[in-house]
């Protein structure tokens, strides 16, 4: 619940704590933000918005295809890890930055019992469904390109699961002996899509840039590869390729017509990275 979480929230304007007041959150100096009925609070900083956020539509593909359990062993082995590094004497939330429907935040506080989660995104659509993902979890719209609407130091873990990450905010947010776990599609990820449904290309540089972008920051500790071959009907190869970046380039009848042309069912490859990091001091 948002109670629950609050203490570790950050007014996106000035930076001081918040308190809940009513239907709202407020901080010493007045800045006031209203809670919505789904339960999750906005907390763009002046100037911001949702922009690209994921739509209504996206949100739903995405939904669908994770309660069906296609990435229930990802979920899982980003759980164990959390759970088998994360020291209990480590203070703070778990932030998940683009948590999307919260699903892996989610998976995670079911493995660190008397944890709180934060789940971070800027679509409503998302948060939303975030919002009602686990008992512990508060969800929170914001822009995490801009200040990560969190205190200093309050997470002693942060996410990143197909999501974007700031390394400098990250590492702000983060206690010092805290971890970042980050998932990365790796070339071959969904590749018998990738043709027949139009999907995007992962760039074959995506490791140096991610390096690039956190190790200034951060110390890598290990990788993992995850691969693993899903059989997927038609409706969830859809909703593969509905849910995610390609679908901002795709005509959704367009998608469906390519996805009625696909053998049913089809094997799909996952094939990701699941990299773990320690705050630099």
């Amino acid at each position: 619940m948002l109670d629950d979480v609050v203490r570790y929230l950050a007014c996106p304007h000035c930076g001081g704590g918040l308190a809940r007041d009513g239907g709202t959150l407020r901080c010493a100096t007045g800045h006031v933000f209203d809670i919505a009925r789904q339960g999750y609070v906005s907390l763009f900083a002046a100037g911001a918005g949702p922009g690209r956020a994921d739509t209504a539509a996206m949100v739903a593909a995405r939904a669908g295809f994770l309660a069906a359990g296609h990435y229930a062993r990802l979920a899982a082995e980003l759980a164990a890890a959390l759970a088998t590094e994360l020291p209990g004497d480590v203070p703070g939330c778990v932030a998940d930055v683009g948590t999307g429907t919260g699903y892996y935040l989610a998976a995670a506080l079911e493995q660190l019992p008397g944890r709180y989660g934060v789940a971070l995104d800027a679509s409503k659509f998302a948060l939303r469904r975030a919002a009602r993902a686990h008992p512990r979890l508060g969800a929170v719209a914001c822009d995490v390109w801009r200040r990560i609407p969190l205190t200093d130091g309050a997470a002693a873990a942060a996410l990143s699961v197909f999501a974007p990450r700031d390394g400098a905010g990250l590492r702000r947010v983060l206690h010092p002996g805290g971890w970042l776990f980050v998932v990365t599609p790796r070339a071959g990820h969904l590749a018998e899509l990738a043709g027949p449904l139009g999907l995007l290309s992962v760039d074959a540089r995506k490791p140096e840039r991610l390096a690039a972008t956190l190790e200034p920051h951060f110390t890598p500790v290990w990788r993992r590869e995850h691969t693993t071959t899903l059989t997927l009907d038609r409706v969830a190869a859809q909703a593969a390729a509905a849910m995610g970046p390609s679908a901002w380039h795709t005509d959704p009848d367009t998608l469906a017509q390519r996805a009625a042309a696909l053998p049913d069912p089809v094997p799909v490859t996952l094939a990701v990275t699941l990299s773990a990091f320690r705050a630099r001091p």
